[in-house]
């Protein structure tokens, strides 16, 4: 017994062989259950397209049931199913707060804004600022339980003041 190919949308195996394989996949049956698969991933706009282009089955409006089923051709949505879909296709075009992704020059905006000591008032540091000579605190500090900075490795001092010199390129080793 050789290899065998297993079909995941028809839950079907069969022998692995380009004629056998080849026959399957362009088979009617699983052409149908492949599509019935992929379109439950479809977003409501895609749907709605679709449905709008349709005619109404007849036979579906008057008994509530077709004969060919997912088959046809003709549309089985009701007026009332299609407002629904219309109003979800409304609200998935609406930005969600998740989507809504803060940008790293708003958030540092924010931040400046809130860290910007106020003139004539006493800083963290105790120190009083006028508007002749501002002097800001350090906007870094070490977490408690460090060191004293004297005594951390240069890797875990904070930047100086001004930041980091710019030094050209300097070959290692």
């Amino acid at each position: 017994m050789g290899k065998r190919y297993y079909c995941d949308f028809c839950d079907r195996s069969f022998p692995d062989n380009l004629p056998g394989r080849k026959k399957h996949l362009q088979g009617v049956q699983h052409q149908r259950i492949r599509k019935l698969h992929y379109d439950q991933f479809r977003d409501a706009a895609a749907i709605l397209a679709d449905e709008a282009m349709k005619k109404p089955c007849k036979k579906f409006q008057r008994t509530g049931e077709c004969d060919y089923g997912d088959n046809c051709r003709f549309s089985h949505m009701t007026p009332d199913k299609l407002t629904n879909l219309q109003e979800q296709a409304e609200a998935d075009k609406r930005p969600k707060l998740e989507d809504r992704v803060p940008t790293l020059e708003g958030w540092l905006s924010k931040r400046a804004q809130r860290n910007r000591p106020s003139l004539g008032h006493t800083d963290s540091s105790n120190q009083t600022l006028s508007s002749e000579n501002i002097t800001v605190s350090a906007e870094y500090s070490l977490p408690p339980g460090f060191p004293p900075l004297h005594e951390l490795p240069p890797s875990l001092h904070p930047p100086p003041p001004g930041g980091w010199q710019d030094h050209p390129y300097e070959e290692w080793g």
